[in-house]
């Protein structure tokens, strides 16, 4: 019978851009990662830092190649969408790329202002303000503006908004706006439209309204997000032409409108078969708002993105230990783990989400088919389907077995509650930075300990 390692090979083409096999052990980004696991233990949490810059830098490239080749006017800006993980760490290493921020809730704000304290970053920064707005963020926006954050950008999620700013806002520059269009939600949605943003028909006449004869504004963006992500499909390049259509009608009666944000959504590789050509689909975007503002007699605009998922997912990854084998029935045979896909992976539970998953040792060893148990006594705790096949194989052996899931590094830790207390009360697992050296070498920080028993007797009022 074949090998584990021969077996992934002709199912999906092994190794890949980012993983090897040195000895019957698995790499990642050339970092061996049961060296990790004896160092450090498992369940292990783990963010390789240079990912992120690796991420940005492709598509700032990607971006600008395609503004060359389309002769496109207008110029592009990175954003971060500091929801998919605010931590220091990821959110100062996307900002030595020259980046700029998106926010969408009030504690984004004061996390802003502690990095320009620390030199991380300037009060030139943009910052894109999006979000349905409690009078804290908004209070935030507005006193940030008043001491310098000239390039915060809020954008109006509902016409309401717009009074407080119009009340408490006195610069000696007109503030600049933008307005989030609410999109038409895809055909399988519960919903025809999403909750958030203005109505496409009332963009405009609100503008006329509220905003045109209001010297201390001017709206400069216009902004939208198609909740299917990025993809090659006749649903986003539709919604893709009215938008921007409705950017050059805009455009036509507000000289002052120059940026369109056309969101977040790029995917990131969520398993081993993954084929997306981010070369064609940059290139697709820009040309195709080429041509729409050319049909309009439009300038074309500054394009900004709000790229979250996209960023971070592929920095990080999750180790688990096989604590036990068992065999239920004469068909289903489950690896129990030392974590949990609720507490830990929570997107796997919650939307079904898949990841790159690969055992880290005994390669040389025969497969089986198996499901993967979290510790949980929850029914909904397991992972049994890859993103290509309805299974998930493993090696089959009786020695002692560790696999990661890997592009864990959006949404998880956030979602998981970092710190605080968890499913059946399991602890937050262990979480280890890497960073390179100069010299090439690794670098690594213990950003948690395992969460003990302590900490979590205090969050139940406990202990004091």
């Amino acid at each position: 019978m074949q090998s584990y390692q021969e077996f992934l090979d002709l199912s999906v083409g092994f190794p890949q851009d980012g993983f090897e096999i040195i000895d019957d052990e698995l790499y990642f980004q050339d970092l061996n990662l049961m060296e990790m696991i004896e160092t450090y233990g498992t369940p292990l949490r783990f963010t390789y830092l240079p990912m992120i810059t690796k991420k940005i830098q492709q598509a700032k490239l990607l971006f600008q190649q395609a503004i060359i080749k389309n002769n496109y006017r207008g110029t592009y800006k990175y954003c971060y969408c500091t929801k998919s993980s605010h931590f220091r760490h990821i959110v100062e290493e996307a900002l030595k790329n020259e980046i700029h921020l998106e926010t969408s809730s009030a504690f984004d704000m004061p996390m802003i202002e502690a990095l320009e304290k620390k030199g991380v970053v300037n009060k030139d920064i943009t910052v894109i303000c999006n979000g349905f707005k409690t009078f804290q963020y908004k209070t935030y926006i507005i006193d940030m503006l008043h001491d310098g954050y000239k390039n915060i950008i809020p954008v109006l999620d509902n016409k309401e908004e717009f009074n407080l700013y119009d009340d408490e806002i006195e610069m000696d520059t007109p503030c600049n706006l933008g307005i989030r269009i609410a999109a038409e939600e895809q055909p399988d949605s519960q919903f025809y439209t999403s909750r958030l943003g203005v109505r496409m028909e009332d963009v405009i006449d609100f503008y006329h309204n509220k905003i045109e004869d209001n010297p201390n504004f001017q709206v400069k963006l216009l902004h939208f997000f198609i909740n299917s992500g990025i993809s090659d499909t006749p649903y986003y390049w539709n919604e893709l032409e009215k938008y921007v259509t409705l950017y050059c009608k805009f455009k036509k009666v507000n000289p002052h409108l120059d940026t369109l944000d056309i969101g977040g959504g790029m995917p990131f590789k969520d398993s081993l078969v993954f084929d997306f050509d981010y070369e064609y689909m940059i290139n697709e975007i820009v040309s195709r708002i080429k041509e729409i503002c050319a049909e309009h007699d439009t300038m074309e605009p500054d394009i900004i993105t709000e790229f979250g998922k996209y960023t971070v997912a592929e920095a990080s990854g999750i180790l688990y230990k096989v604590l036990g084998r068992k065999q239920q029935n004469d068909r289903e045979r489950w690896l129990m783990l030392d974590g949990s896909f609720i507490t830990n992976l929570p997107d796997v539970w919650a939307l079904n989400q898949k990841y790159v998953l690969l055992p880290v040792n005994n390669w040389d060893s025969e497969y089986e088919r198996v499901n993967l148990g979290g510790i949980t006594c929850d029914g909904q705790d397991y992972y049994n389907q890859e993103a290509h096949m309805n299974s998930v194989f493993m090696p089959k052996t009786r020695k002692v077995q560790y696999l990661g899931f890997f592009n864990t590094g959006a949404y998880q830790e956030v979602l998981s509650g970092y710190g605080g207390i968890h499913h059946c009360l399991l602890p937050s697992p262990k979480h280890v930075i890497i960073r390179r050296n100069r010299d090439e070498t690794f670098n690594f920080e213990v950003f948690g300990e395992e969460q003990n028993s302590k900490q979590v007797l205090k969050i139940l009022g406990y202990t004091t």
